[in-house]
């Protein structure tokens, strides 16, 4: 196992997923359908190989805790649902690792809360990614008891602070400046 080889093939593999000139949502109708009929979504196909080399990581999953949680998060926020369908679980999968290992899931914990409030402020995020976070998180959770009531706490967390986050964001484009001091207030 060469751990270096294994985290340049991620990083590499999450920097073609992200890079501007895929994301089709911020192109024309015309450009999107064009590039979509000639090339489907390049995206989907990688993140799908991503995760299924996640998996096959075996007990060595857990030295790319918390290192690849940021790259996954900037991959699961990508507005594309089949693709954050597929790699939203792999962070269940993390936390799951870290409990095995540690009994507890700090350093995701920490890691996602951190790089989660650099992305919605990058711009990234919305009301359907909280969405599929927490419905996804929790069914995974419902086969493992004796780590549900965990996850459960941790994704209401999530879901509060990307909440505040993406009101933040919101506000940030207002005119009101009462409105951006009070969200401002909630955040903190």
């Amino acid at each position: 196992f060469d751990l270096q080889l294994w985290n340049n093939y991620f990083h590499l593999a999450v920097a073609f997923i992200t890079q501007d000139s895929l994301q089709l949502e911020n192109f024309s109708h015309a450009k999107y359908n064009k590039i979509q009929n000639k090339y489907g979504d390049m995206r989907r196909l990688i993140g799908f190989a991503i995760r299924d080399m996640w998996y096959k990581l075996g007990q060595n999953k857990i030295c790319f805790i918390p290192g690849m949680v940021g790259p996954i998060l900037e991959m699961t926020l990508i507005p594309e649902v089949e693709l954050r369908k597929a790699t939203i679980p792999i962070f269940f999968d993390m936390m799951l690792c870290e409990y095995q290992r540690t009994g507890e899931f700090r350093k995701f914990e920490n890691e996602i809360i951190l790089k989660l409030d650099h992305e919605v402020e990058g711009g990234r995020g919305d009301e359907h990614y909280m969405q599929l976070f927490e419905s996804i998180l929790l069914e995974c959770a419902c086969q493992y008891p004796n780590i549900h009531n965990l996850v459960e706490s941790f994704v209401s967390l999530v879901k509060g602070l990307l909440e505040k986050l993406l009101d933040y964001r919101t506000v940030m484009n207002d005119e009101s400046k009462d409105n951006r001091m009070s969200c401002t207030v909630n955040l903190l």
